[in-house]
């Protein structure tokens, strides 16, 4: 599910190593994604790319829920999570060689027909804008700072500069859209951005180092308390707010729509699940660490996005130069994963708009469209929609408990080449009950409390 140039290229055969076949161009979109043939990415690079896919905003909200579900809970969910995505994974992974698909459209149109694809299409519409959208909500946090509950969060350039035009919210996303998302989002092939995402990654650990360094000073000095193993449930509505992590985590794990690109771009495709299982675990580890030193160091005042929590005195030595570096290097990790999470999302939408148009590699000009059209979108929505948290809850409760669970569970109970075992089928149910009744209770919670927050107060 690739798009890059149309001359031959040389690929790996059984038959000879020396075979030069023709990329792969379907005349139409068809069930299957338009993609070219390249078989030359390395293991390393499809394990940050897809570890990059999977550390985007989520792990900034990830303390967040440590404070609703307390430590063992939470990090125990975190694990669960990883499991439930692995084995939903391989069995996209283990239909599709079955079924002879090279896209997760492919597989929900060998299932489902053509409905199903659209169905696809369409939760990956969500779901990615939703996602980029907090990235931007997040670079705006971070750079240009946020006012929640009546407190303002001074962000990095107004803190260094003061307040000016330039350095305002509307203004930062946009010097960002078109000085970095823009032209990192008009490569052709996820592989190119594998140099992209390694850095990504690099800098996300070194968020996490610098936290953790702090929560350990603070902890030795005794400046922070022992955090909250469990959660306080003191009532019916306190119960009910658990459930509303469960979008957040999900979205987190999410990374079903680019294993298909990264598998069809590697030299040896059978090196897939070491791929995955080996960007789960690094990301996993990320995420536990994250939100145990995020929670341990900020406790009950932890914000939905974490990083707006950087911006008060640490009480430590060279405090502000810590904060600085936490926020900007997670600003510029979101900066590089945007393009990975922007990829799958164009060749989605182009199938979706144009089914029976040639690939968008023979087409500039809608291949531009396409680009500008939904940086514009995403832009826009970053711009009007205040708080990651929101966001979250909404894709996470729709479009992406439909992406990695929902939807690879759907194909194992449809079964249509009769491979499914008792175990799958057992653990797809279990998969759609647990996706469908947690987010309808997160649902409900969420439109409860906001209800009771706009009731007029007697």
């Amino acid at each position: 599910m690739t798009i890059e140039d149309v001359t031959p290229v040389p690929r790996r055969s059984s038959s000879s190593s020396d075979e030069i076949v023709t990329p792969l161009l379907p005349k139409s979109q068809g069930g299957d994604v338009a993609y070219d043939e390249f078989n030359g990415a390395s293991f390393n690079g499809a394990v940050f790319n897809l570890a990059t896919t999977i550390i985007g905003a989520g792990i900034m909200a990830l303390p967040a829920t440590m404070k609703i579900l307390g430590l063992v809970l939470g990090i125990t969910l975190i694990v669960v999570m990883a499991f439930l995505t692995d084995a939903s994974i391989e069995f996209l992974l283990r239909f599709s060689k079955v079924g002879k698909n090279r896209s997760y459209g492919g597989l929900m149109g060998g299932s489902f027909g053509n409905p199903g694809r659209i169905l696809l299409q369409v939760a990956v519409m969500v779901n990615n804008i939703g996602v980029l959208i907090v990235y931007m909500i997040i670079i705006g946090d971070v750079l240009a700072g946020k006012t929640e509950d009546g407190v303002h969060h001074f962000g990095v350039l107004e803190g260094w500069f003061g307040h000016y035009w330039w350095n305002g919210r509307a203004a930062i996303l946009l010097i960002t859209t078109l000085g970095v998302f823009a032209p990192l989002a008009c490569f052709k092939r996820i592989d190119s951005l594998r140099f992209t995402s390694a850095l990504s990654v690099a800098l996300a650990v070194v968020f996490l180092i610098i936290t953790a360094g702090i929560s350990i000073m603070k902890l030795i000095s005794g400046g922070v308390p022992i955090p909250r193993l469990l959660p306080d449930v003191t009532d019916l509505t306190s119960f009910w707010n658990l459930f509303t992590v469960v979008p957040v985590l999900v979205t987190a794990f999410i990374c079903h729509y680019n294993v298909h690109s990264i598998q069809n771009e590697l030299e040896d495709a059978s090196q897939i699940r070491p791929v995955v299982r080996s960007a789960l675990m690094l990301c996993s580890s990320v995420y536990i660490m994250t939100s145990i030193f995020g929670f341990l160091l900020f406790g009950d005042d932890t914000l939905d996005d974490v990083l707006a929590n950087f911006d008060t005195d640490l009480g430590i030595p060279f405090g502000s130069i810590l904060n600085d570096a936490v926020r900007v290097s997670y600003a510029l990790h979101l900066m590089l994963v945007f393009p990975i999470v922007f990829y799958p999302l164009r060749i989605n939408i182009d199938g979706l708009l144009f089914p029976s148009a040639p690939s968008l590699t023979t087409s500039n000009l809608r291949f531009g469209c396409l680009t500008a059209g939904l940086i514009s979108v995403i832009f826009l929505g970053a711009n009007f929609i205040p708080s990651i948290w929101d966001a979250f809850q909404f894709t996470g409760a729709t479009a992406a408990v439909c992406l990695g669970f929902i939807f690879p569970a759907s194909i194992i109970l449809k079964d249509r080449h009769s491979k499914a075992t008792s175990r799958d089928t057992t653990l797809a149910i279990f998969m759609i009950v647990l996706a469908v009744l947690s987010n309808a209770i997160a649902i409900y919670s969420d439109a409860y409390a906001l209800f009771k927050k706009n009731s007029p107060r007697e």
